[in-house]
């Protein structure tokens, strides 16, 4: 294999690697206030 798409194929793989990384362990999703909605909500008691 060529040593250009070969480094090529690396580099891809590197940033898709740290893509993944950094969106599983550094993106801060919003939180929804679950618990709040769920001790209010009067059509699941009722």
């Amino acid at each position: 294999m060529n040593d250009t798409i070969q480094t090529i194929l690396a580099l891809i793989a590197l940033a898709l690697a740290l893509s993944f990384l950094i969106k599983k362990f550094f993106w801060k999703k919003a939180r929804t206030k679950k618990a709040f909605n769920d001790a209010h909500d009067c059509d699941k008691c009722h």
